[in-house]
């Protein structure tokens, strides 16, 4: 069966490249026993690569059992994937097989693989290396041979780091990985997987089928599409239903899609490509852009000081106070109010009086610049060791590594 076969068998819409090539490895990891580890964003279809592994396998004939860990509440997922005896916990009214006892000389389809609790992992570890389990309340081993299939959106290396996936279980699933790429990276999909889904609808509703002109056509594939497939075919719905208007056009088109978080105004453009790595740098941050303001502040008054001088409500109690923000406590510029003759409000304010602001020589309020300040501290208190700085700084190791390799620091 070549691969045009096997997506109207399964449904799979599309022609992109790394779309076929995913489907071959799949058929080609079928006959084995490999674990298989699937992974990609929510909504691109990862689902439909389990039952093609399954279908192509010498398990064909056994249960194919799909199991979404994410939406098992953590103190009853033992119960579900394990089984447990009766009396085991309140409510265990009766023995219950589990879905790797039921799976038995089948497959199991493990869908958001990166939820599992830790006390999960290690049981799911144990079947995966000796085909071993034990039901809850039980201490009676029980066997089973099932072929795993997992998927996740979510990135594992990253969980891993952070002490919320093991790395030994990861790697005994990823034996065989296939990568599901999102359709924003498959645009020459997004029109193709659109007909379809209108034509269904279209059936399903009796209603004429929904058509888009050459301007709705680039809409729908310049947008980005967060929620993939499942995104696209929910708002293909929506305009099946609500328009009346067959023939879609630009305008009506964008009216359904989200206004897209990446084409906002950024408020700091300065730092739109950077992260936070904790709390430290967004005080950091915080404190310039405070120092800051008050520059702005400063500056503003002197200039609204200059500007009301000739203005009769503008008091020289006012000017007094305001020239008090430019004195330098070693040498103030404006004497005291009693040392001088009364001020006639139709005298110019002698602007010798007042400190010239272009003078006024900010520090560098580079966030980039206070990191490699901060970094090279560290690394020389430390003597160079980075994992002493790392947590002087109070960031992982990798993330020192990587900001002195991105400000090229030795």
């Amino acid at each position: 069966m070549d691969v045009q076969e096997i997506k109207q068998r399964f449904g799979i819409i599309g022609n992109a490249e790394v779309l076929n090539r995913a489907i071959e490895v799949a058929v080609q990891v079928a006959p084995t026993d490999l674990s298989v580890l699937i992974t990609g964003e929510s909504g691109t279809g990862k689902e439909a690569f389990p039952q093609i592994i399954h279908q192509f396998s010498s398990r064909k004939h056994g249960k194919y059992i799909a199991v979404n860990c994410g939406a098992i509440p953590e103190g009853t997922i033992d119960s579900e994937l394990f089984g447990h005896e009766k009396g085991s916990f309140t409510g265990a009214m009766s023995d219950r097989k589990g879905y790797f006892e039921e799976a038995d000389s089948g497959t199991i389809f493990l869908d958001e693989i990166g939820e599992l609790p830790l006390s999960t992992q290690v049981r799911l570890l144990r079947v995966l290396e000796a085909g071993e389990f034990m039901k809850v309340g039980s201490s009676k081993v029980l066997k089973t041979n099932v072929r795993v299939v997992a998927a996740t959106n979510v990135d594992i290396p990253v969980a891993i780091q952070e002490g919320k996936f093991r790395e030994d279980l990861y790697y005994r699933l990823n034996t065989v990985p296939i990568r599901i790429l999102p359709l924003r990276d498959r645009k020459e999909d997004i029109f193709l997987l659109f007909r379809k889904f209108a034509m269904d609808f279209a059936e399903k509703y009796r209603m004429p089928p929904i058509r888009l002109d050459e301007e709705a056509q680039n809409v729908l594939i310049n947008f980005d599409w967060p929620g993939n497939v499942r995104q696209l075919k929910n708002i293909t719905e929506q305009i099946s239903i609500i328009e009346q208007n067959r023939m879609i056009d630009g305008n009506a088109m964008r009216g359904y899609l989200p206004v897209e978080a990446s084409k906002l105004p950024a408020l700091y453009n300065g730092i739109d490509q950077k992260t936070f790595a904790n709390e430290r740098e967004i005080l950091y941050q915080v404190l310039f852009d405070m120092k800051r303001d008050v520059n702005d502040l400063k500056k503003l008054v002197h200039d609204l000081m200059v500007d009301g001088a000739d203005r009769p409500e503008f008091h020289s109690d006012n000017a007094q106070i305001i020239r008090k923000i430019y004195q330098q406590e070693e040498e103030p510029t404006v004497p005291e109010p009693h040392n001088h003759p009364p001020t006639h409000y139709n005298e110019p304010i002698n602007r010798e009086d007042i400190q010239d602001t272009e003078e006024f020589v900010e520090e560098s309020l580079s966030l980039e610049d206070k990191e490699i300040e901060l970094i090279k501290k560290a690394l020389n208190k430390h003597k160079g060791k980075r994992k002493y700085a790392a947590q002087e700084l109070g960031i992982s190791e990798r993330t020192l590594y990587r900001k002195i390799k991105e400000y090229d620091i030795n």
